[in-house]
């Protein structure tokens, strides 16, 4: 038999079928209380006490709560941990209520929709992502309900790694979407860099959406754009329960207007965070970073998330940084200007839900009164593209000139506490304070007159919510009091309080005319807030400027810092930078000397590198820098070079560094198998592609094939500009068959047993990985070092032993028995002598058997034929090297070097 509950418990069951997905906070009084299931989840995720409830049933329902006026944190705390909260109030006065008090839910806060500042990081957006299909095309919407943004584009059916990359671009905090596609996406949650929650969701009607945004901005719109938006907005409507005025505009985009980072290459660049312990401090963002304003710093990291495809847009950024770059009064004055506005954007949302209160619109203010300053610097900058962020501009001193004469200029927190209008704004209002005002010095008056009547100095007049005024006197001089004057309101234990005839008159007086003060001071601050919440499209648009301005002005003050120069964007291919520099490496280097490197990859001579030398050479580094250049330079900043001329890239793939997905079941070499096949797939002739130790994870035979098969596609099926680095130093042969490959490695100096990473790239293979040295800097035991060095000893000598045991085995063959031993010279002799010296020319092979019969001759030649081949690629390379030598422009330490490295190249011949 089904339990019996009381009536205001089968209320909150009804309620509860509203939210079944999430916390109902049922507010009781002073308190949000949960019950059943919520309160026992609730209890253990807030660590609060679980009580229980007699609820008219049998059993005694679980129950926690949590005071009303810190729920905020509470609620915080559940969003942070991936719950939805459904806030339930009472939506009518209970002392006019007939039975239970009416109560609904107003709002269901979502990790996705999140609008209280203690939520919410000031620096980076909080996205919700909608996703919708729709005739083989998808739909994707990102929006931050916090600052009224709404991105929306579209891609082709079966493009989920579009989508995905997009995920990565906007980090959401929850998806809505059709849940087939959820599905689909699910799948791929385990590499998002942050907890997302999946809500399944269809669309509304057509007609809200029109409502929402009027026809106007919906005009031009893909249908899949169309149902994503109306995916998105249905389900914050339905969550909101109120109007969110500030979502208006819609931006569109398409995809190919910005650089595409796969998920892998934004976390091996570190762009915005990095992949050790994934905090800012140590990415491009946190050097790029010297914004004044919140909303600067959110616009900044958009563009870092998304680089620009437009060689006129660049150029656009690059002429107003280079402005702001030259000129060090504008750009300290633009910063102080911006050092004192608020963030607009949060502002102007928590006005459009009607959450602002009176410190907010003072912030509101004090920021518009900034606004004059910054156009007239901009104004005077001499660069088009500043005069043109605020040219013709609505400063909207109309509104900062409104709440200034209405508010004070310390309203308090809460906008129900009165003080907040200011003197003057009504004239009804200006009377009732007086009366309050008159009310207070009336009884002030009353207790030094009674004091002197009776003679009871410790006599005072109180106060309380429940009792109202009241006379206290202590329990000792009671005695004192006159009969029939006093008529007693409370008994306390150490005092009495009374009231008099004149004291209840006065008294309804005086809290008549402050509750009146109360909801008169609310209602003028509605009727403010509600007036600029009439200017919302104003204000995002001056929003929008300044954060522009402020992102600029960080770029612009970066590059004085760090000595950046301003790159020359082109829509060509060839990439050349004169002694360019890792932006982070060398910002964490706070000083210390930095190896500076070049790289020039070009059509016509080399597209692409081969990098070899050890770990810890400064490769991966070398390669990230590349990368991080044409990233800079496509934000529109100034880069870390001499010089630098930087071709548009559609998309930079990097294989660097790997881990095992363990949860996926894939080893680090399917993980990079992975990345390389993406790679081969979507890399254009405008991509750049950087792979780091290509062709680990396998055995050296394997890895070294996939290693040069996977080189050969990128250089003749892609044609893009690539660097690549491998231990494999066999692949160094390559250069002569890839006629844009060239070979490079990490100069490295020995002495003796001590090896230095030079960190300089220089033409040419290494010889050495440094494996072991690079070991012993590791801190490996002595003996392990030792042993190691003794095995490849070992290595080698078994190799030589090898060799002249195939060289001996070979002398049999042709002389059709062991090696002779009569003191002449054997043919093993003779031919361990020609594998010991270069050939130049024809080899002559002497018997001392006279003339060998025809096969025999044949053998000869062909052995001689077969040891010509396998040497000449060795002297040829040598040979190679010696004509591109630029002799004149290398140091003595570098001509050194290039010796040592041929030296040693023979003597592996």
């Amino acid at each position: 038999m089904a339990p019996t509950y009381t009536p205001m418990m089968q209320q909150y069951l009804s309620i509860k079928e509203q939210a079944k997905d999430a916390f109902l906070l049922f507010r009781l009084g002073d308190f949000y209380e949960m019950f059943f299931e919520d309160a026992v989840l609730a209890s253990r995720e807030l660590e609060i006490t679980l009580t229980g409830r007699e609820a008219g049933g049998a059993e005694r329902i679980p129950m926690c709560g949590v005071p009303y006026h810190s729920a905020e944190n509470y609620i915080a705390r559940l969003i942070e941990k991936g719950y939805k909260v459904a806030i339930c109030e009472q939506v009518e006065d209970p002392s006019a209520a007939k039975g239970v008090v009416r109560r609904e839910i107003v709002r269901v806060v979502t990790p996705g929709t999140v609008m209280e500042s203690k939520s919410l990081a000031d620096k980076a957006n909080n996205f919700i992502v909608g996703v919708a299909e729709q005739e083989g095309r998808i739909g994707f919407a990102a929006c931050d309900l916090s600052t009224g943004e709404l991105y929306v584009t579209s891609f082709a059916m079966g493009g989920v790694e579009a989508v995905l990359d997009e995920i990565n671009v906007y980090h959401p905090a929850e998806i809505v979407g059709n849940e087939a596609l959820l599905e689909q996406l699910k799948a791929y949650s385990s590499s998002w860099p942050r907890p997302v929650l999946l809500t399944p969701r269809e669309p509304m009607a057509l007609a809200g959406v029109v409502e929402q945004f009027g026809e106007q901005p919906l005009q031009g719109l893909d249908q899949e754009r169309l149902l994503v938006i109306a995916t998105l907005t249905g389900y914050l409507a339905d969550t909101q329960k109120r109007s969110f005025g500030h979502v208006r505009t819609i931006r569109r985009y398409e995809p190919n207007q910005y650089m595409i980072l796969d998920p892998f290459t934004r976390r091996n660049l570190e762009l915005t965070e990095t992949v050790r312990d994934r905090s800012k401090k140590g990415s491009l963002l946190w050097l790029l970073d010297r914004t004044q304003t919140s909303m600067g710093a959110r616009l900044l990291r958009r563009w870092i998330d998304k680089p620009l495809l437009s060689v006129a847009a660049i150029e656009e950024r690059l002429s107003a940084v280079e402005a702001l770059f030259r000129d060090l009064i504008l750009r300290d004055d633009v910063r102080r200007e911006l050092g004192e506005i608020y963030d607009l954007e949060r502002l102007v949302g928590r006005v459009a839900f009607g959450s602002a209160n009176g410190r907010d619109l003072n912030a509101l203010k004090s920021s518009l009164r900034r606004v004059p300053a910054l156009v007239a610097l901009c104004a005077d900058s001499g660069d088009r593209t500043l005069q043109a962020l605020f040219e013709a501009i609505d400063d909207c001193t109309d509104l900062a000139d409104a709440i200034e004469r209405v508010i004070v200029d310390e309203p308090p927190v809460s906008v129900r506490e009165g003080g907040l209008i200011r003197s003057g704004t009504d004239d009804y209002l200006d009377r009732l304070r007086e009366a309050s005002t008159d009310g207070k010095r009336w009884l002030a008056e009353l207790e030094r007159s009674e004091r002197e009547a009776t003679g009871i100095k410790s006599l005072k007049i109180g106060y309380n919510k429940v009792f109202g005024y009241y006379l206290e006197v202590s329990k000792a001089n009671i005695a004192g009091l006159p009969e029939g004057r006093y008529e007693r309101k409370q008994t306390l234990a150490n005092a009495e309080r009374y009231v008099t005839p004149e004291l209840k008159e006065k008294e309804r007086l005086i809290l008549e005319a402050e509750e009146k003060m109360v909801d008169l001071e609310y209602e003028q601050f509605v009727q403010l807030r509600d007036r600029i919440a009439g200017q919302l499209s104003r204000l995002q648009k001056l929003a929008e400027r300044i954060a522009s301005l402020d992102a600029l002005q960080s770029l612009a003050t970066i590059s004085a810092e760090r000595r950046f120069v301003r790159p020359t964007v082109t829509d060509g291919f060839d990439m050349l930078v004169e002694d360019g520099r890792h932006p982070v490496v060398e910002a964490v280097m706070d000083g210390a000397p930095y190896m500076a490197n070049g790289t020039e990859l070009s059509k016509e001579s080399q597209s692409m590198l081969l990098i070899t030398g050890p770990n810890m050479a400064g490769k991966s580094t070398y390669m990230r820098q590349a990368a991080l250049l044409c990233v800079m330079a496509q934000i529109g900043s100034f880069v870390p070079a001499k010089s630098a001329t930087l071709p548009l890239v559609d998309r930079i793939f990097t294989r660097i560094g790997a881990a095992d997905d363990l949860v996926g079941g894939q080893s680090t070499f399917m993980v990079e198998m992975k990345d390389i096949q993406v790679m081969t797939e979507k890399a254009s002739n405008r991509s750049l592609v950087i792979i780091d130790e290509l062709g680990r994870g396998t055995s050296t035979n394997e890895g070294m094939a996939i290693a040069q098969a996977v080189i050969e596609y990128v250089h003749d099926e892609i044609g893009c500009k690539a660097l690549v680095s491998t231990h494999f130093h066999e692949l160094s042969h390559l250069e002569q068959s890839l006629s844009s490959l060239s070979n490079a490695c990490m100069a490295v100096r020995e002495d003796g047993d001590n090896v230095t990473f030079l960190r300089k790239l220089v033409p040419g293979a290494a010889s050495s990985s440094y494996g072991v040295y690079c070991a012993r800097l590791a801190g490996l035991p002595d003996s392990i070092i030792g042993r190691a060095y003794s095995l490849l000893e070992e290595d080698a000598s078994a190799e030589t032993q090898a060799g002249q045991a195939a060289l001996q085995e070979t002398a049999a063959a042709y002389d059709g028995s062991p090696a002779a031993e009569d003191g002449g010279i054997s043919s093993a002799k003779a031919v361990e002598a020609d594998v010991a010296q270069p050939i130049n020319g024809p080899i002559v092979q002497l018997s001392i058997f006279g003339d060998e019969p025809p096969a025999v001759k044949a053998a000869l030649v062909e052995q001689q034929e077969s040891q010509k081949r396998k040497l000449s690629p060795k002297a040829e390379l040598v040979s190679e090297r010696l004509r591109k030598l630029d002799v004149l422009n290398m140091t003595p330490m570098q001509a050194l070097q290039w010796l040592n490295e041929m030296k040693m190249k023979l003597t592996d011949v």
